[in-house]
């Protein structure tokens, strides 16, 4: 860690931070209330964004996993540091997040070996009361979230914080090398980095990050419920009546009038649209309805087995209106459309249809997931399409791809969880 850390630019940039979020308090808290009017648990245990805890957990890991993507991909992680003996805490911002690592871990939360919080808000005060409260062995900040008080607590507190699973896209890097430089400098803050890559070591190398180990990418290790895969097969017939099958999996806001025209002028192929967040179900249902495309809601087709409420279902659409089942919606197609690469925030996870060897489509914007979605590429198991013409071209026609490609695939990129777990000890003693 360089030793200047934190540079004078750097402490100054942090004071007006500090300023800016007490300025914003009010802000933030109106921000609470209005999502909690969607979604109450938002709203609940809100001391717990101040840093206040009952919870009688001491000296655990400390996992950070902000939404679901990021718990998803820390789940195997923390099976594999649970079966070393350790207890866990997870940290989230969104109840996406939580409420997965509540559902995977309910039995372990029941034992009292994991617990499941709200991170604190970024004041120096929060962060104290949380260290002090559960003080961590080490805490594990899942991919790029890069929060200044939490790393500038943890270097006070003398607790070790990694990046884990950590990627630097190569957006974000120019974009850094360019500008101010201020999240890169804060990438010095960390007392290492647990990398997906060669490549993106040499990027955290480049801004001053020590301590770096390549480890690969967690969601490689995910587990699979074979309940879901069980429910997908024995309705799959009903649903699809043998047509080609594709699943939209993580469908963001500004693309959906993309992929819904992109179902009107396709015939014979049956779909099942998941977006991304909750909170668009109802809008996405609105605006699939306007399209006049015949479509039901999972809520509404499915019971809580996942089993069909109604066995003969006459829809060319599913709408995935549940969290949680991503899985059983990937069971039911031959192809994935994976969501977000139409917009410039980016694309989302690959790797969930290629376990279920399922070939996969993404759109031009795959900058958020530069790995494993270049080498995927190459490897012939995902498809990019630059355009909304080449997609539709592509539902209508798909090229062929074999189970031995994708397993060959898998199968090179797999490990990053024993890789890691035998990385943690080095990177403690770095």
């Amino acid at each position: 860690m360089p030793a200047s850390f934190p540079s004078l630019k750097l402490r100054l940039a942090l004071v007006a931070y500090s300023i800016l979020w007490w300025v914003l308090l009010p802000v933030v808290l109106l921000y609470l209330n209005r999502r909690g009017r969607k979604d109450p648990f938002y709203a609940q245990n809100l001391s717990e964004r101040f840093g206040r805890h009952n919870a009688p957990l001491r000296n655990p890991v400390w996992v950070h996993a902000v939404s679901l993507g990021e718990m998803r991909s820390a789940t195997p992680l923390i099976r594999a540091l649970l079966a070393k003996g350790e207890t866990i805490v997870t940290t989230h911002f969104t109840p996406a997040g939580r409420r997965e690592a509540m559902r995977e871990f309910a039995a372990e939360i029941a034992a009292g070996t994991v617990q499941s919080v709200w991170v604190p808000f970024e004041y120096g005060f929060a962060y104290r009361r949380f260290l002090r409260h559960f003080t961590p062995k080490y805490g594990l900040v899942m991919e790029i979230e890069i929060w200044p008080r939490m790393i500038m607590a943890c270097r006070k507190h003398g607790t070790p914080l990694f990046m884990c699973n950590a990627q630097y896209p190569k957006k974000s890097f120019d974009k850094d090398q360019k500008g101010l430089g201020l999240r890169a400098a804060l990438a010095g803050g960390f007392a290492g980095a647990f990398v997906k890559s060669e490549g993106q070591k040499a990027r955290f190398a480049a801004v001053g990050m020590q301590n770096i180990h390549v480890t690969g990418e967690l969601r490689f290790d995910q587990p699979i419920p074979a309940s879901h895969l069980q429910a997908a097969a024995s309705c799959r017939d009903a649903l699809t009546s043998g047509r080609h099958s594709f699943t939209l999996t993580s469908v963001v806001e500004g693309e959906d009038a993309i992929y819904i025209d992109m179902i009107r002028q396709t015939k014979g192929v049956f779909f099942t649209y998941v977006p991304r967040a909750p909170e668009r179900f109802e809008e996405v249902a609105g605006m699939l309805a306007a399209a006049g495309i015949r479509f039901a809601r999972r809520s509404d087709l499915l019971n809580g087995d996942l089993g069909l409420t109604n066995p003969t279902p006459d829809i060319d659409v599913l709408l995935g209106d549940s969290m949680g089942e991503m899985y059983f919606y990937l069971g039911l197609c031959d192809r994935a459309i994976v969501g977000g690469g139409f917009v410039p925030k980016g694309a989302h996870n690959v790797i969930e249809p290629l376990a279920l060897k399922k070939p996969v489509i993404v759109g031009p914007h795959i900058w958020t997931i530069e790995y494993p979605a270049t080498e995927a590429i190459a490897a012939g198991v995902c498809q990019l399409v630059p355009d909304e013409a080449a997609l539709l071209a592509e539902v209508a026609a798909p090229g062929t791809v074999t189970d031995a490609q994708i397993t060959a695939f898998y199968q090179e990129h797999a490990g990053g969880v024993a890789r890691t777990i035998a990385a943690i000890p080095k990177a403690l003693d770095g």
